[in-house]
C-alpha cells in the first residue's frame, strides 16, 4: 500500500511539474491573483496567465499581486497601474500606492494622500496625511492635525478624525488609538465595550 501511495504521488507530482515547466524560467513566481501571477526575473517584474504566457512585459522594478483586476507597478521609483490586458492605464506617477479595494486605490504624490478609481481618475482629492483601504464602504484617513477618522467613498467624513491611530474595518470593527488606549469600534464610531 505504501509502494502505491508513493508511486501515485510521484506520477501526480511529475505532471503538474511537467505542466508547469514554464515557471523554471524565472527566479519568483506568486500565486495566480485574478488570472495572473507576479513574476520576477533578472530584478524585472511582470504578470504571465496560468498557462506561463506573458501578459504584462517584465520591464518594472517592482510590482504588487492583481486586486480587482489592477494590478501596481514601479519603474524608476514611482508607482502607476496595469490591467488584466497589460494596458497600462495610470503611467508610474505616486510616491505610494495600495492595491484597489471596493474599486478605489490610495496614491500618494508630495507626502499627500488621496483616492483614485479604477480608470486612473483621482476621485478623492490627495490632501490627507495618511490613509488606509476601503473596506466596507469607508476608508480611515488622517489629516494634517495627525488625527484619523473614516471618510465614505465621494469623501465625506462619516466618522470624525478623533483617533491619534486607526485601522481599516473586519467584519464591520475598526481598531482605533485614543489617549494612548487602544479600542474597538463600530461603523458609527461608536467604541465598542469588552473589545
Amino acid at each position: 500500500m505504501k509502494t502505491y501511495l508513493l508511486l501515485v504521488s510521484f506520477l501526480a507530482f511529475s505532471m503538474y511539474t511537467i505542466g508547469q515547466s514554464w515557471t523554471k524560467n524565472y527566479d519568483r513566481i506568486d500565486a495566480s491573483n485574478y488570472g495572473l501571477a507576479l513574476v520576477k526575473k533578472g530584478g524585472r517584474s511582470g504578470y504571465v496567465n496560468e498557462q506561463g504566457q506573458v501578459v504584462v512585459p517584465l520591464i518594472y522594478d517592482e510590482a504588487m499581486a492583481f486586486s480587482e483586476d489592477r494590478g501596481a507597478v514601479a519603474l524608476h521609483g514611482k508607482w502607476g497601474f496595469v490591467d488584466r490586458n497589460g494596458n497600462e492605464f495610470v503611467k508610474p506617477q505616486y510616491n505610494e500606492v495600495y492595491s484597489f479595494h471596493e474599486g478605489l486605490a490610495v496614491v500618494e504624490k508630495d507626502d499627500l494622500f488621496g483616492f483614485i478609481d479604477s480608470t486612473g481618475r483621482v476621485v478623492i482629492p490627495l490632501h490627507f496625511v495618511r490613509a488606509g483601504s476601503f473596506s466596507g464602504g469607508v476608508a480611515p484617513v488622517c489629516n494634517k492635525k495627525g488625527l484619523w477618522g473614516y471618510i465614505d467613498q465621494h469623501g465625506n467624513e462619516v466618522i470624525t478624525c478623533r483617533f491619534h491611530h486607526a485601522t481599516s474595518f473586519t467584519d464591520s470593527i475598526a481598531r482605533v488609538v485614543m489617549g494612548g488606549k487602544r479600542y474597538s469600534i463600530d461603523k458609527e464610531g461608536n467604541i465598542i465595550p469588552g473589545q
